[in-house]
Protein backbone atom coordinates (compact mmCIF):
# COMPACT_ATOMS: atom_id res chain seq x y z
CA UNK A 1 0.00 0.00 0.00
CA UNK A 2 1.43 3.39 -1.06
CA UNK A 3 0.39 6.81 -0.33
CA UNK A 4 1.30 9.34 -2.75
CA UNK A 5 1.40 13.16 -3.20
CA UNK A 6 0.13 13.87 -6.79
CA UNK A 7 2.26 16.98 -8.94
CA UNK A 8 -1.45 18.53 -9.36
CA UNK A 9 -2.16 19.37 -5.33
CA UNK A 10 1.63 19.64 -4.86
CA UNK A 11 1.50 22.93 -7.15
CA UNK A 12 -0.89 24.29 -5.04
CA UNK A 13 0.51 23.89 -1.76
CA UNK A 14 4.20 22.34 -1.27
CA UNK A 15 4.07 21.55 2.35
CA UNK A 16 1.70 18.73 2.75
CA UNK A 17 2.61 15.78 5.02
CA UNK A 18 0.62 12.75 5.05
CA UNK A 19 0.90 10.49 8.22
CA UNK A 20 -0.13 6.97 7.44
CA UNK A 21 -0.81 4.08 9.70
CA UNK A 22 -1.60 0.70 8.43
CA UNK A 23 -3.34 -1.60 10.61
CA UNK A 24 -5.47 -4.57 11.68
CA UNK A 25 -8.34 -3.81 14.23
CA UNK A 26 -11.45 -5.38 15.56
CA UNK A 27 -14.00 -2.26 15.27
CA UNK A 28 -16.65 -2.64 18.00
CA UNK A 29 -19.32 -0.19 18.83
CA UNK A 30 -18.73 1.07 22.62
CA UNK A 31 -15.99 1.23 24.26
CA UNK A 32 -16.73 3.59 27.16
CA UNK A 33 -12.99 3.75 28.50
CA UNK A 34 -12.30 5.29 25.01
CA UNK A 35 -15.45 7.78 25.94
CA UNK A 36 -14.27 9.17 29.28
CA UNK A 37 -10.89 10.54 27.07
CA UNK A 38 -12.71 12.00 24.42
CA UNK A 39 -15.21 13.37 26.75
CA UNK A 40 -12.38 14.59 28.79
CA UNK A 41 -11.00 15.91 25.92
CA UNK A 42 -14.42 17.82 23.88
CA UNK A 43 -14.61 19.31 27.61
CA UNK A 44 -11.58 20.95 27.62
CA UNK A 45 -11.77 22.25 24.23
CA UNK A 46 -15.53 23.69 25.14
CA UNK A 47 -13.85 25.75 28.43
CA UNK A 48 -10.61 26.89 26.86
CA UNK A 49 -11.65 27.43 23.40
CA UNK A 50 -14.04 30.28 21.75
CA UNK A 51 -15.64 29.21 18.46
CA UNK A 52 -14.57 32.54 17.14
CA UNK A 53 -11.19 31.63 17.63
CA UNK A 54 -10.90 28.11 16.25
CA UNK A 55 -10.24 29.26 12.80
CA UNK A 56 -7.04 31.02 14.17
CA UNK A 57 -5.36 27.82 15.51
CA UNK A 58 -2.39 27.32 13.68
CA UNK A 59 -3.40 23.49 11.88
CA UNK A 60 -6.80 25.14 10.96
CA UNK A 61 -5.70 28.45 9.89
CA UNK A 62 -2.87 27.21 7.84
CA UNK A 63 -5.31 24.33 6.50
CA UNK A 64 -7.56 26.72 5.63
CA UNK A 65 -5.24 28.69 3.55
CA UNK A 66 -4.27 26.01 1.41
CA UNK A 67 -8.09 25.45 0.71
CA UNK A 68 -8.11 28.94 -0.46
CA UNK A 69 -5.15 28.40 -2.65
CA UNK A 70 -7.08 25.31 -3.93
CA UNK A 71 -9.84 27.58 -5.05
CA UNK A 72 -12.31 26.09 -1.90
CA UNK A 73 -14.32 28.66 0.41
CA UNK A 74 -13.47 27.12 4.01
CA UNK A 75 -16.06 28.99 5.44
CA UNK A 76 -18.64 27.25 3.15
CA UNK A 77 -16.56 23.44 2.65
CA UNK A 78 -14.92 23.43 6.26
CA UNK A 79 -12.24 21.30 7.05
CA UNK A 80 -13.25 17.78 8.90
CA UNK A 81 -11.10 19.08 12.44
CA UNK A 82 -12.06 22.60 12.24
CA UNK A 83 -16.19 20.89 11.98
CA UNK A 84 -15.44 18.65 14.90
CA UNK A 85 -13.22 21.56 16.93
CA UNK A 86 -16.94 23.71 16.22
CA UNK A 87 -19.28 21.30 17.84
CA UNK A 88 -17.75 20.25 21.02
CA UNK A 89 -16.93 24.08 21.73
CA UNK A 90 -20.34 24.39 21.47
CA UNK A 91 -21.28 22.12 24.14
CA UNK A 92 -22.21 19.80 21.40
CA UNK A 93 -20.24 17.06 21.70
CA UNK A 94 -19.67 13.89 19.30
CA UNK A 95 -21.56 11.35 17.89
CA UNK A 96 -20.47 8.20 19.00
CA UNK A 97 -19.34 5.25 16.24
CA UNK A 98 -17.35 3.03 17.01
CA UNK A 99 -14.14 2.58 18.38
CA UNK A 100 -11.62 3.16 15.50
CA UNK A 101 -14.26 6.21 14.39
CA UNK A 102 -13.91 7.48 17.86
CA UNK A 103 -9.97 7.23 17.78
CA UNK A 104 -10.14 9.21 14.50
CA UNK A 105 -12.12 11.88 15.80
CA UNK A 106 -9.76 12.06 18.69
CA UNK A 107 -6.81 12.31 17.28
CA UNK A 108 -7.82 14.57 15.53
CA UNK A 109 -9.46 17.21 17.98
CA UNK A 110 -5.75 16.56 20.05
CA UNK A 111 -4.09 17.96 16.79
CA UNK A 112 -6.28 20.37 14.80
CA UNK A 113 -5.65 17.86 11.71
CA UNK A 114 -8.32 16.99 9.57
CA UNK A 115 -7.82 12.77 9.90
CA UNK A 116 -9.25 10.09 7.52
CA UNK A 117 -9.28 5.87 8.15
CA UNK A 118 -10.75 4.32 5.47
CA UNK A 119 -11.27 0.43 4.88
CA UNK A 120 -8.38 -0.60 3.05
CA UNK A 121 -10.76 -3.94 1.79
CA UNK A 122 -12.66 -1.49 -0.03
CA UNK A 123 -10.01 0.00 -1.89
CA UNK A 124 -7.77 -0.75 -4.92
CA UNK A 125 -4.39 -0.05 -5.80
CA UNK A 126 -2.10 2.90 -4.77
CA UNK A 127 -3.72 5.62 -3.24
CA UNK A 128 -3.21 9.09 -4.31
CA UNK A 129 -3.69 12.80 -2.90
CA UNK A 130 -4.96 15.02 -4.94
CA UNK A 131 -7.32 18.08 -5.70
CA UNK A 132 -10.88 17.00 -7.43
CA UNK A 133 -11.94 18.26 -10.75
CA UNK A 134 -15.00 20.50 -11.66
CA UNK A 135 -18.00 18.30 -11.30
CA UNK A 136 -16.68 15.63 -9.34
CA UNK A 137 -19.08 14.43 -6.52
CA UNK A 138 -19.42 11.36 -4.47
CA UNK A 139 -22.19 10.49 -1.62
CA UNK A 140 -20.42 11.85 1.62
CA UNK A 141 -21.10 10.27 4.94
CA UNK A 142 -24.26 11.71 6.28
CA UNK A 143 -24.31 14.67 3.90
CA UNK A 144 -25.60 12.64 0.59
CA UNK A 145 -24.47 14.09 -2.72
CA UNK A 146 -21.17 16.20 -2.20
CA UNK A 147 -19.80 18.40 -4.68
CA UNK A 148 -15.80 17.79 -4.32
CA UNK A 149 -14.55 20.50 -6.92
CA UNK A 150 -11.81 22.22 -5.83
CA UNK A 151 -11.38 19.72 -2.39
CA UNK A 152 -7.94 17.95 -1.52
CA UNK A 153 -9.23 14.39 -2.11
CA UNK A 154 -7.90 10.35 -1.75
CA UNK A 155 -8.32 8.26 -4.77
CA UNK A 156 -7.87 4.99 -6.02
CA UNK A 157 -8.15 2.60 -9.29
CA UNK A 158 -11.61 2.91 -8.31
CA UNK A 159 -12.32 6.61 -7.85
CA UNK A 160 -12.40 9.54 -5.50
CA UNK A 161 -13.30 8.03 -1.42
CA UNK A 162 -12.24 10.08 0.85
CA UNK A 163 -11.57 14.33 1.46
CA UNK A 164 -10.60 16.58 4.33
CA UNK A 165 -14.11 17.89 4.64
CA UNK A 166 -15.94 14.64 4.65
CA UNK A 167 -15.15 11.31 3.46
CA UNK A 168 -17.65 9.15 1.32
CA UNK A 169 -19.77 6.21 1.73
CA UNK A 170 -17.50 3.70 0.07
CA UNK A 171 -14.48 2.92 2.47
CA UNK A 172 -15.99 4.00 5.48
CA UNK A 173 -15.20 2.60 9.00
CA UNK A 174 -18.09 -0.05 9.66
CA UNK A 175 -17.81 -3.08 12.16
CA UNK A 176 -16.78 -5.53 9.40
CA UNK A 177 -13.73 -3.41 8.79
CA UNK A 178 -10.46 -5.74 9.46
CA UNK A 179 -7.90 -4.10 7.69
CA UNK A 180 -8.05 -0.13 7.44
CA UNK A 181 -5.68 3.10 6.57
CA UNK A 182 -5.50 6.22 9.19
CA UNK A 183 -4.27 9.51 7.93
CA UNK A 184 -3.25 12.46 9.17
CA UNK A 185 -3.03 15.38 6.90
CA UNK A 186 -1.07 18.04 7.22
CA UNK A 187 -0.85 21.40 5.01
CA UNK A 188 2.14 22.31 7.69
CA UNK A 189 4.90 20.14 7.01
CA UNK A 190 5.95 17.05 9.22
CA UNK A 191 7.30 18.51 12.54
CA UNK A 192 4.45 17.18 14.62
CA UNK A 193 2.93 14.67 12.46
CA UNK A 194 4.95 11.72 14.50
CA UNK A 195 3.82 12.65 17.56
CA UNK A 196 0.42 12.00 16.73
CA UNK A 197 0.82 9.32 15.02
CA UNK A 198 2.59 7.93 17.89
CA UNK A 199 -0.59 8.73 20.01
CA UNK A 200 -2.68 7.52 17.62
CA UNK A 201 -0.84 3.95 17.15
CA UNK A 202 -1.29 3.55 20.87
CA UNK A 203 -4.99 3.84 21.08
CA UNK A 204 -5.48 1.57 18.66
CA UNK A 205 -3.53 -1.03 20.20
CA UNK A 206 -5.48 -0.27 23.28
CA UNK A 207 -8.80 0.13 21.96
CA UNK A 208 -9.01 -1.46 18.58
CA UNK A 209 -7.08 -4.26 19.61
CA UNK A 210 -4.66 -3.06 16.83
CA UNK A 211 -1.62 -4.65 14.90
CA UNK A 212 0.65 -2.25 13.65
CA UNK A 213 1.77 -3.43 9.96
CA UNK A 214 3.46 0.38 8.86
CA UNK A 215 3.30 3.90 9.93
CA UNK A 216 4.86 6.07 7.57
CA UNK A 217 5.54 10.02 6.68
CA UNK A 218 4.45 10.59 3.10
CA UNK A 219 5.40 13.47 1.52
CA UNK A 220 6.48 15.18 -1.83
Amino acid sequence: MKVIIDEKIHEKCNNISIGSIEAQVVVREENEELWKIIDEKAKEIEVNVPVKQISTLKNISDSRSAYKAFGKDPSRYRLSSEALYRRVARGLGLYRVNNVVDINNLISLESAYSVGTYDLDKLSGDIHFTIADEGETYEGIGKGDLNIANLPVFYDDKGKFGSTTSDSVRAMITVEAKHILMNIISFNGDSELEKYMDEACELLEKYAFDKILSKEINKW
